[in-house]
Formats: C-alpha cells, structure tokens, sequence
C-alpha cells in the first residue's frame, strides 16, 4: 500500500507542478508579451488562447491535480500518522481556491471576451481589452500564487512521506 500512496502523490505533485507552471507562464511571459501588443491584437490573441487551452492534456492536468491531490490527502487521512495530512489538504485548499478563480473569475472574463466577437470589427477594441486585462492578470497571479503554493506543500509532503514510510525505517 505504500508504493500506492507513493505513487499517487508523486502524481498528485508532478500534476500540480504543471498546473502552478500554467498559470505562473501566463503571469510572466504571455501576458507581459500580449501587454506590449496593440488593442486588437491582444483581444484577438487572448480569443484563440481561449479556445486553443480547452484540449484534453489541459483538462487532465487540471482536473488531475485536483482529483490525485484529493486522493493523496485521503490517503493520508486513512494513514493517520505523519507529517502527510497537513501538507496535502493544505495543498488541496489552495488548489480548490484557484479553481475556484478560474471559474468565478478567470472564465467569466473570458468568455465576455470572445462575446465581444471580431476585434476588428469591434467600435471601442480598447475598452473591450480595459474591461478584460488588468482584472484578468491579477487574478491569474493570485491563482499562481496559490496554485505554486499547493505544488510546494505536496512537494514538502512528498519529501516528508519518504521519512516516514516504513520502507525508509529498514
């Protein structure tokens, strides 16, 4: 049972890893790009990185983090000794808040963006991005922040497991 829940929470990390390296990537290169760019190449911009991010290696590592960081707490639950539990359900409410910024903020932003229809076709481009960026780009550091937060105490979790595991006593 240990190499088990060895394993699903090097997943759970790993999996978390890449979701913080998202949002952190959009925090300090994608957006301080776009930022340089003009109104209609932002929107338009911003409008296919929508529609291009909804794919299945997002959706799993997304959803994969949560669901494997769910599970490595409950693991650690059952265990009931160790430093584990603390670190992993703190990691699972960090990880709970940023999803919930993605879809109380970060989606519904999006998706009044791509509304907003053809940047080139629209009257006021420049309010349309106003409305959208700086809202946007603090609540994605916030979500960095704490999704980078989350991948640092499973990664604590994981460096404490292999101290406490029976495997590491013989």
């Amino acid at each position: 049972m240990s190499a088990l829940r060895t394993a699903v929470l090097l997943a759970a990390t790993v999996t978390m890893g890449l979701a913080a390296g998202l949002f952190q990537a959009f925090s300090y290169a994608v957006m301080p790009g776009l930022g340089d760019t003009r109104d209609e190449v932002f929107v338009e911009a911003m409008q296919r990185i929508n529609v291009a991010i909804v794919n299945p290696w997002f959706a799993t590592i997304v959803v994969g983090a949560l669901v494997l960081t769910g599970l490595a707490a409950a693991s650690e639950l059952r265990r009931r000794s160790g430093p584990g539990l603390a670190w992993t359900a703190a990691a699972l409410l960090l990880y709970v808040a940023t999803l919930v910024i993605t879809r109380g903020v970060s989606i519904p932003l999006n998706d009044t963006l791509d509304a907003a229809g053809d940047p080139g076709a629209l009257p006021d481009v420049a309010a349309v991005r106003e409305r959208f960026e700086d809202r946007w780009n603090r609540w994605n550091a916030i979500r960095a922040l704490t999704s980078t937060a989350a991948f640092g105490c499973l990664a604590w979790a994981l460096a404490r497991h292999r101290r406490w595991s029976p495997a590491a006593k013989t």
